[in-house]
């Protein structure tokens, strides 16, 4: 059993990182310091779960770990961040916060499936990603996505990602988010 120590100590690091490399680009106009700030914010305000909050500010995690080159995705390769930030984070939080975070990519290609509007709606960073990360799922895909334990979770944790883009956002700081990643900790 980890102790409460323990888990502050991963709550730290986890704020480290984000302050170390949170204004790295990927793409969109914000940082991901700013888009996972504004995802959280969004989750919080949609009355979400502390898990699905926890989860919107984490769920770009793995663009702050890997140790690919801003411009990655013009050269044509998928960072896998979602399976990067799913696997560092697994031993520490909760699968309520993991499974969303794992697939917010996938609700991303589920999206584009079954909503046109969606597919269309996406920022130019978000299309060129989705075309590395394999395109809209095809039926079959919809079908297996669907039957999945955190797919509704997942789609609403893509849908704050799609609002978290606004460079003068003015959302709360990290420390703000502490109590909920801290309640999302396995005990």
């Amino acid at each position: 059993m980890r102790t409460a120590v323990a888990n502050e100590t991963i709550v730290d690091q986890i704020f480290r990182n984000f302050r170390r490399h949170g204004e790295r680009s990927y793409g969109e106009r914000v940082s991901v310091i700013a888009h996972s700030l504004q995802a959280a914010k969004a989750a919080e305000q949609d009355n979400a779960w502390p898990t699905l909050v926890t989860a919107a500010l984490l769920h770009d995690y793995g663009h702050l770990i890997h140790d690919l080159p801003e411009d990655y995705a013009d050269q044509g390769i998928d960072s896998m961040h979602e399976e990067q930030a799913a696997a560092v984070l697994a031993d520490f939080f909760v699968q309520a916060v993991i499974e969303p975070v794992r697939l917010h990519v996938a609700a991303k290609r589920y999206l584009c499936a079954v909503d046109s509007t969606y597919l269309e709606a996406l920022s130019p960073a978000s299309a060129q990603s989705l075309a590395l990360q394999g395109g809209p799922f095809n039926a079959e895909e919809v079908n297996a996505f669907e039957s999945l334990a955190y797919f509704t979770d997942a789609v609403r944790l893509r849908r704050y990602d799609d609002l978290a883009k606004d460079p003068d956002a003015q959302p709360p700081d990290l420390e703000h988010y502490r109590p909920y990643l801290e309640a999302a900790l396995r005990s």
